[in-house]
């Protein structure tokens, strides 16, 4: 089973050991951080720091000035923090001279630089706040902007494929700063209901629905109200949805969410596919439910492996884990083709609720719902102890 793992751009550049030591966890791959959120970043082994901190979403390499030129939704060029100019190409240089496959991995509609210095690009809950973290990506700008950053990171030179990260909508459930919203514990259910968008274009997409949008706003607010009011709930799902606010209001709301997301999706791929050579890869990171949100964005499984070559599927690990392995591989596996990539991603980072030691079981299991590969998160954020751990796990160690 082929396998890849995770890596940034400044876990590779000043560490000379550092493409040898992942080639020798007994991976083929390695998906390189192209285009990436903010983030404060441990680096256990490098010789020249500890932390990483990058202050803002960021192109890891020289945004197009033609490309981008006027345009007033951009990428950020990445600051100190980097290691060089072109940050993936220094890494991925290093990678390949390693014997290793490189792959870009891409960080779309997940921005919190772009919200704060665009505001009206941000999704707007049912009580008007504003998450800047979340691009609303049913907005025309959104989208072009979306369009032509996942053309440009995804379609590195020396790059053999993409794997595309948030495409689709983002919500509530976003670490941020110095996070507090953990207080009622809102379930899949209401985090959903959190998320939905009341922008001005998605309000005319509701409208176009038959769903008047404040009215829709006041009906998911009323949902809300015995959450606040008791704590919280455990409704989950399409049902625990409805059951919240209703068949009438939740088919409109879903139904516009569900085509404004594969829309954007299918386009997306089409651009990476016009922008690069024949034979790239291009996959996404995603969930089957359609409704979620977040860095594995909702897809319809069907529909999205028509464009894409795989998707990537996040399952937890370890014994408990099955039922959630279960619950989004065989979705994805049910559409397949013998051709259709269906990576299993897995966190082995111990200190992040990672499995390293259990990785085997893990991966056998995958394998018997249908995964064809595996995906590590994250090779350079986990200890010497995680990675002894993958190496014993990994057919190839």
């Amino acid at each position: 089973m082929r396998s890849s793992a995770f890596v940034y751009p400044w876990d590779v550049i000043g560490d000379p050991a550092a493409a040898g030591r992942i080639a020798a966890l007994g991976v083929q791959q390695v998906t390189l951080a192209a285009a990436y959120h903010s983030t404060r970043a441990l680096t256990p082994r490098h010789p020249r720091h500890r932390v990483v901190t990058a202050a803002y979403a960021a192109a890891l390499y020289p945004p197009d000035e033609k490309r981008w030129q006027d345009r007033e939704l951009r990428p950020y060029a990445a600051g100190s923090w980097a290691a060089a100019e072109d940050a993936w190409a220094a890494a991925a240089g290093e990678l390949r001279a390693a014997g290793l496959d490189v792959h870009s991995w891409v960080v779309l509609a997940h921005n919190s630089r772009l919200g704060a210095e665009h505001p009206r690009t941000s999704v707007v809950n049912a009580y008007g706040d504003r998450y800047p973290w979340a691009p609303c990506i049913a907005q025309p700008a959104v989208q072009e902007y979306l369009l032509d950053l996942a053309a440009e990171a995804a379609a590195r030179p020396g790059a053999a494929g993409t794997e595309l990260e948030s495409l689709g909508w983002y919500g509530l459930a976003h670490l941020h700063a110095h996070d507090k919203i953990g207080g009622v514990p809102l379930g899949d259910a209401a985090h959903y209901l959190m998320s939905l968008c009341f922008c001005p274009y998605c309000k005319d997409g509701y409208a176009g629905l038959g769903a008047d949008p404040e009215e829709l706003a006041a009906a998911v607010r009323t949902a809300l109200a015995p959450v606040w009011a008791d704590g919280g709930t455990d409704a989950a799902g399409p049902d625990g949805i409805e059951r919240l606010m209703g068949a009438r209001w939740a088919a409109p709301a879903l139904a516009w969410r569900t085509e404004t997301a594969g829309s954007l999706q299918e386009r997306a791929v089409a651009a990476v596919r016009a922008a690069a050579a024949p034979g790239f890869q291009v996959l996404m990171h995603a969930d089957p439910a359609a409704y979620r949100c977040g860095a594995n964005a909702g897809v319809q499984p069907a529909r999205i492996l028509g464009r894409v070559d795989g998707l990537v599927l996040p399952c937890p690990g370890g014994p408990a884990g099955a039922a959630g392995r279960e619950a989004v591989i065989a979705p994805v596996a049910a559409h397949a083709s013998p051709s259709t990539v269906v990576a299993a991603n897995f966190a082995v980072v111990s200190g992040m609720g990672g499995s390293p030691g259990t990785l085997a079981a893990d991966l056998a299991h995958a394998a018997e719902l249908g995964a064809t590969q595996l995906r590590l998160y994250h090779a350079g954020l986990a200890s010497d102890a995680d990675l002894a751990a993958v190496r014993s796990a990994l057919p190839a160690g």
